[in-house]
């Protein structure tokens, strides 16, 4: 790998959040399937994304602090004076405390169903390489002898979650990370880089090829124990943007998703993210929102608080920020992946919970307004208080209000075309709406400031 090429995998991702592909390098598959299932993707709009291990014993970045290449960042609230290698030790050590016996697939399952979303994307592996799942490629698991929880009902995790998930309609798709910093295949003793690891592999694949094929072969084999033995899953969801063909990492992805559509799950997306090409279906910004609309398939990650993973001390958005985001992502064409960091003993937290309920009930009055839609020019009003969205012959008006801020007793849309009937989504009746050179006048209820400023009004023109 030349120093260049090196530099340019280095800012793939940054101080662990991911850079996206630019529309330019997505790539429409030609399999008509798959078309349909992009369809379906962008009808979903609101996914559960879940970062869960070990290390949320701790409540530090996930994985992250194990890479000697980013110990500037990711080492910031590692407090208790050890060094990189005595932290590497104990890191790994966590799955032998690990036991979360609070853990209620269920429970999980109806508070995502009750908070309107459509799909869960879980963390079957992290780059620490903590399997989630039953598997037979290492002990280095959640039913391994190691862990503790391998005697509970519960004890694999994966499947008890993907099953309570879909009998509640939910969609599933499986976070994998492509780096695994736990098997000797991937950072293997005795090379170069000698105990100061970074996020690729401690060796250079064209110099070990015969070591580099073991890591792709048991690479392979997990991910088909994941479509193979675990149901029907919607979603390939690839992190560790860095392990990619131009980087000199070449897993040949191409060639197991081929397989895996052609033999068991046709109908799979894959999101082989900031690679671009033909497996980088859904395009996926991490932390941010594209400035504009996106003419693609793709969805942003944002933590609920202000980690991935668990925090004692995070701070949760107000069910008012959850709903503004997510009319802000929908508007310009994309999804929200929100994320939840489950607590170690099992349990989420309460702040989650409360958030995950608000935004479900707001939902189920105006998810109208949100569900099945596609882009609407303008997208946005001049003064960034209405996001727009269409289906069918309906366009929807999303007026977005701050705390403390007075419904107005008429809301001025701007032009955006000629309707005949204006009506609030989730209540009966029409509205009274005149056109002018500004657009359309509608007269508000007076019952939508009943109760102090609403977090947003959806108005449906026809």
């Amino acid at each position: 790998m030349t120093e260049e090429t090196l530099e340019t995998e280095e800012n793939v991702v940054h101080e662990g959040v991911h850079n996206y592909s630019s529309e330019d390098e997505w790539v429409k598959p030609e399999d008509p399937l798959i078309l349909e299932r992009l369809e379906w993707f962008k009808d979903q709009k609101l996914g559960l994304m879940m970062h869960w291990g070990p290390y949320s014993q701790l409540g530090v970045v996930e994985s992250w602090a194990l890479s000697d290449g980013d110990a500037d960042w990711a080492r910031d609230c590692i407090d208790w004076g050890v060094d990189g290698e005595e932290l590497k030790r104990e890191y790994f050590d966590l799955d032998k405390t690990f036991n979360p016996i609070r853990f209620q697939p269920e429970v999980w399952a109806d508070l995502a169903a009750e908070g309107g979303f459509k799909y869960l994307t879980f963390t079957t592996k992290h780059h620490d390489g903590f399997c989630m799942w039953d598997t037979h490629t290492t002990d280095y698991r959640i039913t391994g002898p190691d862990t503790p929880f391998h005697r509970h009902k519960y004890a694999d995790i994966c499947r008890n979650l993907f099953d309570a998930f879909r009998a509640r309609g939910l969609a599933i798709s499986t976070y994998f990370s492509k780096a695994d910093w736990h098997t000797q295949d991937y950072w293997a003793p005795g090379m170069e880089r000698g105990e100061k690891m970074w996020r690729g592999p401690s060796y250079d694949p064209k110099e070990y090829p015969w070591l580099w094929e073991k890591f792709v072969r048991f690479t392979h084999e997990q991910i088909t124990e994941l479509m193979t033995r675990y149901g029907r899953i919607d979603m390939l969801w690839l992190d560790a943007g860095w392990v990619n063909e131009r980087s000199g990492q070449d897993i040949r992805l191409g060639e197991l998703v081929d397989t895996i559509r052609r033999e068991h799950q046709p109908w799979l997306l894959s999101a082989d993210r900031t690679v671009g090409g033909a497996y980088e279906n859904i395009i996926t910004p991490e932390q941010t929102l594209p400035e504009r609309p996106l003419n693609v398939p793709w969805e942003s990650c944002i933590t609920m608080g202000t980690s991935f993973s668990f925090n004692y001390e995070d701070r949760y958005k107000s069910v008012r920020e959850l709903v503004h985001l997510l009319v802000e992502i929908v508007a310009k064409g994309g999804n929200l992946a929100l994320n939840v960091g489950p607590q170690p003993d099992g349990r989420l937290p309460r702040a989650a919970i409360e958030g995950m309920k608000g935004l479900g009930a707001w939902l189920n009055v105006n998810g109208e307004a949100i569900y099945g839609t596609r882009i609407c020019e303008p997208y946005v009003s001049e003064d960034k208080k209405i996001r727009f969205t269409r289906k069918g012959g309906a366009v929807y008006a999303i007026r977005l209000y701050e705390e403390g801020e007075t419904v107005e007793n008429e809301l001025v849309i701007p032009a955006i075309g000629e309707f005949k009937r204006a009506s609030l989504v989730g209540t009966d009746g029409e509205l009274p709406l005149r056109g002018t050179e500004a657009g359309v006048v509608v007269t508000l209820p007076e019952s939508a400031d009943a109760a102090g400023a609403p977090i947003a009004l959806a108005i449906r023109l026809e």
